[in-house]
């Protein structure tokens, strides 16, 4: 579907699921970059983490990542 000279996405309802249609021509990245983020809310929903713990693990997730790849910036 074009929109003002662009290619859009197309959103179906069924009546069992969503159906979202790009066109081939879209960024597989940044389709990747949805897919992830959708399916990251999808298995948090309905989970509440303080700030803190997030922050935390964060924090030792950063740490352990500069331990395995510091030697690359060397």
């Amino acid at each position: 579907m074009r929109n003002k000279n662009k290619i859009v996405m197309i959103v179906e309802r069924t009546a069992s699921e969503f159906v979202i249609r790009f066109p081939l021509t879209t960024d597989s990245e940044r389709m990747q970059d949805m897919i992830d983020y959708l399916r990251y809310k999808e298995l948090t929903a309905g989970y509440s983490v303080a700030q803190s713990e997030v922050d935390s693990l964060a924090q030792t997730i950063n740490r352990e990542w500069w331990k395995q790849n510091q030697s690359k910036f060397e």
